[in-house]
């Protein structure tokens, strides 16, 4: 079988710090070429591709002028959450593969109308949960999978960072926004996909429904907190009712300290309960700790080292294409999905006060 060609990819939105991130992943990746970058915001694209030194000759000013003279086959999106609807039923028809960079959508309306646009095309529709990549969860999930914990019972999660503010792409720090900076970004605004509950309970509701193979809670309730003058939460608390019990979830902008310097308390990650044992997965952590009935004193195994396909959103699409694979896990479109259930829920019982269903709605289609 013949070598496949680098991956021709675009980025596309400089709205979300991460697209940074996804640049130098991109500029590293032995079979990814960037071959475009475009936001409507020419002086927060300059500044980005300045700072990364990304050449004057892959910057387009116009969307449709790149996607016409780079070709790209992937395009990673990293505009606001209330743009990604519009830009993958724009994109996905032309036969571009996307990779959306969390949160997935503003609902589970707008998350199916992105699945039925790329499926009607025929294209991959992919999104990027940074923490699915980490080693700790990854690990997790192999445990999990071999039975080592029995059957999942609960799924407990906490995780955020000092805001979305206080830091840009490479996790280069910035000082504390004062409250008017925080009205006038978007991470802030409803209408944009704002909030804590949104940025990161995406986060810890598609990664614990990976590691409970699809499994969803019947029912959630949850309350938010956010500081006077602003249109958003900076705190979560979500509880999910399943079968076998009740898992939390919580949501911080606002941590003691950034997790990828310095684990707050409480510690950002997961623990995971099964029939048989448990699992402590911290984000960034050098090993996972594990009790067993054969061990109940907690027992250290070092985190695994990721396969490439494991390493970032942009590897793993890149793998699926080579392979005719679709993507897996929290980046396959059907398990986020399945999150996207979990935050809508959440957010209404937010706004009600009430415990609040599910959408009955599983599967897309059905």
């Amino acid at each position: 079988m013949p070598e496949r060609a680098a991956a021709r990819i675009a980025v596309v939105g400089f709205a979300h710090m991460h697209s940074g991130d996804q640049i130098r992943l991109i500029l590293g990746h032995d079979a990814a070429d960037l071959v475009g970058v475009w936001d409507s915001d020419s002086e927060r694209r300059d500044s980005i591709s300045d700072d990364l030194g990304v050449p004057a000759s892959v910057r387009y000013d116009s969307l449709d002028d790149l996607v016409a003279t780079a070709k790209p086959e992937i395009v990673v999106v990293c505009s606001t959450t209330g743009d990604h609807v519009a830009l993958v039923e724009r994109l996905a028809p032309m036969g571009l593969h996307i990779i959306l960079e969390k949160p997935f959508a503003l609902n589970i309306a707008e998350a199916d109308r992105m699945i039925e646009a790329a499926r009607a095309a025929g294209t991959i529709l992919a999104v990027n949960w940074p923490l699915a990549w980490y080693p700790a969860h990854l690990t997790t999930k192999r445990l999990i999978a071999e039975g080592t914990i029995g059957a999942v019972t609960e799924v407990h999660y906490y995780d955020g960072n000092r805001g979305p503010l206080t830091h840009v792409h490479d996790k280069e720090d910035r000082v504390d926004p004062d409250l008017e900076a925080k009205q006038a970004s978007w991470w802030y605004s409803p209408e944009f996909g704002g909030g804590s509950l949104l940025d990161y309970l995406g986060y810890g509701a598609t990664i614990a429904t990976w590691f409970r193979d699809g499994e969803l809670p019947t029912m959630v309730t949850a309350h938010t907190w956010g500081s006077d003058g602003l249109d958003v939460d900076e705190q979560s608390v979500v509880t999910a009712s399943y079968a076998s019990g009740l898992s939390t979830f919580q949501t911080k902008w606002g941590t003691f300290s950034n997790p990828w310097q310095h684990q707050p308390a409480p510690a950002c990650g997961f623990v995971v309960v099964g029939t048989g044992g448990t699992i402590t997965s911290r984000d960034f952590a050098p090993s996972v700790a594990v009790q067993t009935t054969k061990h109940p004193g907690a027992v250290l195994i070092p985190v695994d080292v990721p396969r490439p396909e494991q390493t970032s959103a942009v590897s793993h699409v890149i793998h699926a294409l080579s392979t005719g694979d679709v993507p897996t896990g929290p980046t396959s479109d059907e398990t986020s999905r399945r999150g996207q259930l979990i935050v809508d829920a959440a957010a209404t019982a937010a706004a009600t006060g009430r415990l609040t269903e599910l959408a009955s709605s599983v599967t897309i289609g059905h």
